[in-house]
């Protein structure tokens, strides 16, 4: 059972129903962790910022789906998996074996193994990385702005694990 309402898009006003409309023209959609988010307004409004200011950085699309899976993965969030999973799937065409292995941290390809090894370091060390964590990435053609755009990443879906495992947000897309 969800510990916090999701917000029915037809009967919010203010800010709420504002960011609500944003997400519906972009999306289609409004779904159940926005809808939650939605209880504070500054909440949602801060995680649609970061996510569409990281949408403009170096990292592609595909690098950002898989990082947020090796987050979730870390966090047993079981709602961002099945969310993640299906961009992946569907908006950025990633294969299902390389969404699978994005969850373990791995990758065929060595510099986006790097980053998604980089995030879970910095989820199991609780971003209190090393010298040695931060040359694997560098060393494998890792960039500083790459490495900063993991660790906001990482952020970014740090917030939206804990948030919806704390909601117990229910899931709607296909469960992985």
């Amino acid at each position: 059972m969800t510990r916090l309402t999701a917000l029915n898009p037809e009967e919010v006003t203010g800010k709420t129903k504002d960011l609500f409309n944003a997400v519906q023209a972009k999306l289609g959609v409004v779904p159940n962790m926005m809808r939650t988010m939605g209880n504070s307004p500054a909440v949602l409004e801060g995680y649609l910022n970061l996510s569409g200011a990281l949408s403009h950085g170096k990292l592609s699309a595909k690098t950002g789906e898989l990082i947020a899976l090796a987050v979730s993965e870390s966090n047993s969030c079981d709602y961002c998996l099945a969310a993640h999973t299906f961009i992946g799937e569907k908006l950025v065409k990633a294969d299902p074996a390389v969404l699978k292995a994005a969850r373990t941290g791995n990758s065929d390809d060595a510099k986006t193994e790097a980053i998604l090894q980089l995030a879970k370091t910095l989820i199991s060390k609780n971003g209190l990385v090393n010298d040695e964590d931060v040359n694997k990435a560098k060393n494998a053609g890792v960039s500083d702005a790459e490495i900063a755009e993991t660790v906001a990443h990482t952020a970014l879906n740090v917030l939206t694990n804990y948030f919806n495992n704390l909601a117990n947000t229910e899931i709607d897309f296909p469960a992985v």
